[in-house]
């Protein structure tokens, strides 16, 4: 077992990261939160039941309480969250104690939320087991659930005391699955690292088709980084940390619009909305037409999705841009987006807001952009 361990400065936990990292449980978490006595484990049921054995083993010495669910974003809801509250209290769970979460970024934000408000901060533990939460959920200490308004409207900064990166829980998933979480790790490169971006062009097919441990390794790794380095300048998200929402203006409409269904996943929305807003950026005039082809190229060249016309009728769009209005971001009656200046870096929050009535006739013509 070779684990990388991830360490920030100006963040206090540490990110482990290898195949076969759950079996460090046992350690890290008598280092990390030697008081507990009890365990709350959330566990996403779709995570193969195997990972649930080699847990309970990891954790044979205290009191585990077994909460599985069966995921999606109806999950992250006051309801659910006060129904598990009162089952943690009624078994006297203390600050001493731990919830770990297990499965993707949607149990993550609710066992995050949960551990956030109860008893003003119960330890939590994350264990992301999807790419998508490998490299953008469960880093950053941010929690949610969603209202009928729109996603993560309501939430917490919690940061984590350790999150454990295991690569083999990738093995459980499907190609669309990584593509979910590959959008998040191309993000990465095209707001911060230019040389990422190059690394990725050879090496994409590694990580969505081949599911190279090693690949994939590096990917996680650099992603993560990258992200902390944005947290740590600003963990409350009051400026640079925006820039992490390249595309999700556009993703969290798209993904409200569809009810949160399957028929677009959280990574193929916010593809489609880093496409948007590349195209955006040059009728903005933020970034040139080489920097337009170039991105262009590299979903074409990985058949990324891209085309928000697959997904919605012209008719559906004001429906979208009614979940666009509240989004987090905007602070007035316009709406903001982070616009792409070069690969490798952004605008600055706030430099690019469009008035509401004006989106409609804006998304109309970015759809039928033509080259």
């Amino acid at each position: 077992m070779k684990v990388s361990i991830i360490k920030n400065k100006n963040v206090d936990y540490q990110i482990f990261v290898g195949s076969g990292a759950i079996k460090l449980l046992k350690t890290k978490i008598k280092f990390y939160c030697p008081n507990a006595n009890k365990i709350a484990l959330i566990f996403d049921k779709k995570v193969p039941s195997k990972y649930k054995v080699v847990l309970k083993k990891q954790l044979k010495n205290y009191k585990v309480y077994l909460h599985e669910y069966f995921v999606n974003e109806n999950l992250k809801s006051f309801t659910k969250v006060n129904s598990l509250s009162e089952k943690l209290i009624k078994n006297n769970f203390n600050r001493n104690d731990v919830i770990i979460s297990v499965g993707g970024g949607i149990i993550g934000d609710f066992a995050g939320f949960t551990a956030s408000i109860v008893k003003r901060g119960i330890n939590f533990i994350n264990i992301p087991t999807t790419l998508l939460s490998q490299v953008d959920a469960s880093v950053g200490g941010k929690t949610g659930i969603n209202t009928i308004k729109g996603k993560n409207l309501i939430g917490s900064f919690y940061q984590p005391k350790m999150i454990i990166t295991d690569l083999d829980f990738l093995r459980s998933l499907t190609k669309r699955d990584l593509i979910c979480g590959f959008a998040e790790i191309l993000k990465h490169s095209l707001i911060h690292d230019k040389n990422f971006f190059r690394w990725l062009k050879k090496n994409t097919k590694k990580i969505i088709e081949d599911l190279d441990f090693a690949t994939l390794k590096y990917a996680i790794i650099k992603s993560c980084k990258i992200k902390l380095y944005f947290v740590s300048k600003d963990e409350r998200e009051k400026s640079i940390r925006m820039k992490l929402n390249f595309g999700h203006t556009f993703a969290h409409g798209i993904e409200a619009a569809c009810n949160f269904s399957r028929k677009i996943n959280h990574g193929e929305a916010v593809l489609v909305g880093m496409n948007l807003a590349t195209k955006l950026s040059f009728k903005k005039k933020s970034c040139s037409f080489e920097t337009l082809s170039e991105i262009d190229k590299f979903y074409s060249d990985n058949n990324l999705p891209s085309n928000l016309g697959k997904y919605f009728s012209k008719k559906s769009f004001p429906k979208i841009i009614q979940y666009m209005i509240g989004d987090k971001k905007n602070v007035d009656d316009k709406i903001n987006f982070i616009l792409i200046k070069r690969i490798g870096k952004t605008s600055k929050p706030g430099n690019y807001k469009i008035k509401v009535r004006d989106m409609n006739n804006i998304i109309n013509r970015l759809v039928n952009f033509n080259f």
